[in-house]
């Protein structure tokens, strides 16, 4: 049993497919089933018309935004972050500049504003005049939250693949139980790029249509784009992330070790250090990207983790795989799970066709009622980076 000092969730605010802001966010979320969210899109791949899912955002910066911070990615966070600046305020008050620490995933950074220098070099010869190589760097988004808040302690980035904000979680965390911080702002910003596209079709993991997570259809992933952010302190409130487990396959680049082993590890490490039984875990929200392997190693390593089955679901066939945003926007959903007054669980949106080759999950559905207290979020990257965060309803 953790014996460190708590953590707790003082406010948080999210963009993505679902909507800006968490009332548009729950309002979806909970009630999915009518709405399609994304469509069809040859913006990063002309003449192959792809599902993604954009964030509903202008993603604008203020004007006097200094240029090297320039880029979507950093929109998503500043638009994000304006409905939380009150609360973030009021808890940082009391708080010493050097106290303050910021804590982001992203896996992209402000990569598109690069391309869209390149393609401008490209065709005339000249990088546009608005471009600066700092724009595109991976430490931009913690350093661009470092200058809008005026903040002297810790600032980084991690770039994890699809675990960074998850992971962004976990250090934040930890700055707080070694007594580094006071409070951290944590979260996760990925914006779309033809990068990412791009790279995930030379891998052939994008599915043609929508994504169906654990589906015996499922054909691969489709993309999204989205922001989360979160204020983390030892101040009571209603949500606490109350554990964390890490892992690394050391397996392959960009497949997942096939028996799961890695996933097995963080689950029961977050479990652990939650001082929980696999038994009292109310819902799992599932990495489930819709691919072959991720699907199969995931749906083995929660079978092992919890015979007893809670109820689970992935929420990646609404937003689309938001990457480096993942664990961030789909804590948002574990938060709003625990805080739900109709005891409604997101449900698993997919064609319900089982795969008979994988053991048997047992899926949220639109039916599903529950009252969660302890809710399990899973982040696996490339590289077989594995994160696991536990929560509780305090």
């Amino acid at each position: 049993m953790t014996t460190s000092a708590p953590i707790y969730i003082q406010d948080l605010n999210a963009i993505c497919s679902l909507g800006h802001g968490m009332t548009a966010i729950a309002a979806h979320l909970f009630t999915p089933s009518a709405t399609d969210f994304g469509g069809m899109s040859e913006q990063y791949s002309a003449g192959k018309p792809i599902y993604l899912s954009g964030a509903p955002s202008t993603c604008t910066l203020p004007a006097d935004t200094p240029l090297a911070f320039h880029s979507r990615n950093n929109g998503l966070m500043y638009q994000t972050f304006q409905a939380i600046k009150d609360s973030w305020h009021a808890a940082t008050a009391s708080c010493a500049p050097t106290r303050i620490g910021i804590v982001v995933g992203s896996s992209n950074s402000g990569i598109e504003q690069g391309e869209l220098a390149l393609a401008k070099l490209h065709a005339t010869q000249a990088l546009p005049a608005g471009y600066l190589y700092e724009q595109q760097e991976y430490g931009s988004p913690a350093l661009y939250l470092k200058y809008l808040l005026q903040t002297s302690g810790p600032a980084y980035t991690i770039s994890t693949a699809c675990s960074s904000s998850a992971k962004a979680f976990i250090s934040g965390a930890r700055l707080i139980q070694a007594g580094l911080c006071d409070v951290v702002l944590v979260g996760g910003s990925d914006a779309l790029s033809q990068l990412t596209v791009n790279g995930f079709m030379s891998l052939e993991a994008i599915s043609a249509a929508r994504s169906l997570p654990f589906s015996a259809n499922r054909s691969g992933i489709h993309l999204g784009e989205a922001c989360a952010l979160f204020i983390l302190s030892r101040m009571p409130s209603a949500v606490e992330l109350r554990g964390w487990g890490e892992s690394a396959d050391a397996h392959h680049m960009s497949a997942p070790q096939p028996d799961g082993n890695g996933a097995f590890a963080s689950m029961s490490q977050a479990l652990h250090k939650a001082g929980l039984d696999a038994s009292q875990i109310d819902y799992i929200n599932l990495h489930g990207t819709a691919t072959a392997q991720n699907d199969a190693m995931e749906a083995a390593a929660v079978s092992r983790v919890f015979p007893s089955q809670p109820w689970a679901g992935s929420t990646k066939s609404l937003t689309g795989h938001t990457l480096g945003a993942a664990g961030a926007i789909e804590a948002a959903f574990c938060y709003l799970t625990l805080t739900a007054q109709n005891q409604r669980l997101p449900a698993h949106v997919w064609d319900g066709v089982r795969d008979s080759r994988l053991p048997e999950l047992r899926f949220v559905t639109d039916a599903t009622r529950a009252h969660a207290r302890y809710v399990l979020s899973n982040s696996f990257g490339f590289g077989g980076s594995n994160a696991s965060l536990i929560f509780a309803r305090v």
